[in-house]
């Protein structure tokens, strides 16, 4: 099975340990592309003219009370790294809290999570990489361009195998999701919905902030059970063991199995 994960957009800088290293992380026939975006970031975020930090921070998406993130993005080879759950901090991976994980439970996480970056692609939980800033969002200059169409053009060869015959459930928001379809036939989305009752009639909606939460709580859930579902069908077992209300929705031909989670309380 493969849980994939949004990052963060806030993160924690290691407070030690070694430099990055890309020939450690997952798949490392990825080094290229990643040193490549790596490189070109920190270049970009080094420049110090008054002009050229402004358009920095206008191709990052940053303010101006934002400028300490271009710091962390020129340190990139330099900087300490940590274990990606430790660097990504928001609102899913404090619910998730992968470090109190019992031993064996946050083995599984480690096997079975699979975290989508603008500037890394894809990393495992225990790849230890430096705190940064760059959503996938984010058009770099030329050659690079749009990170998006970077990371799907690169991350096909490479998920697709890892995806082969094993169940997917999709977690991430769709940003990161236009980086890679998993094979639909064997993959699900899935999406948090509040349940009120309203004038006795039950009403639901999308949630945002606790949409994250919620997710990261099933994920730990998960973990904790151990779970080993070998097939969608599995996985919708495993949630409704946990006491989660799943609900399928109408799918199209050729599209994954959406699922809906029902939340009464955020």
């Amino acid at each position: 099975m493969l849980i994939l994960l949004p990052p963060s957009e806030g993160k924690t800088p290691a407070p030690a340990g070694p430099p990055l290293d890309h020939a450690t992380l997952w798949l490392p026939k990825l080094a290229p592309s990643r040193k490549r975006i790596a490189t070109k970031l920190a270049a970009l975020s080094k420049r110090t003219s008054p002009r050229a930090i402004q358009e920095t921070l206008r191709i990052l998406g940053l303010t101006d009370g934002q400028r300490d993130e271009l710091a962390r993005n020129a340190a990139l080879h330099d900087a300490p790294t940590a274990p990606a759950t430790d660097i990504y901090t928001g609102v899913l991976y404090e619910a998730l809290d992968a470090n109190s994980l019992k031993t064996d439970s946050r083995a599984w996480l480690d096997r079975t999570a699979v975290v989508f970056s603008g500037l890394w692609g894809v990393v495992r939980p225990t790849d230890r990489i430096p705190a940064y800033r760059c959503s996938v969002g984010t058009t770099l200059p030329p050659p690079i361009g749009g990170l998006t169409a970077y990371w799907k053009r690169v991350l096909k060869p490479h998920l697709d195998p890892a995806a082969a015959d094993t169940p997917v459930l999709d977690l991430r928001s769709g940003a990161y999701a236009a980086m890679w379809a998993p094979p639909p036939a064997t993959s699900a989305t899935l999406r948090v919905l509040h349940e009120r009752m309203i004038d006795g009639i039950a009403k639901r909606s999308v949630v945002s902030h606790f949409n994250k939460a919620t997710k990261g709580r099933m994920l730990r859930a998960l973990a904790e059970a151990t779970a080993t579902p070998t097939s969608i069908d599995e996985v919708i077992t495993a949630l409704r063991d946990l006491k989660y209300q799943i609900e399928e929705q109408p799918g199209g031909a050729g599209q994954p199995r959406h699922l809906d989670v029902i939340v009464p309380e955020l």
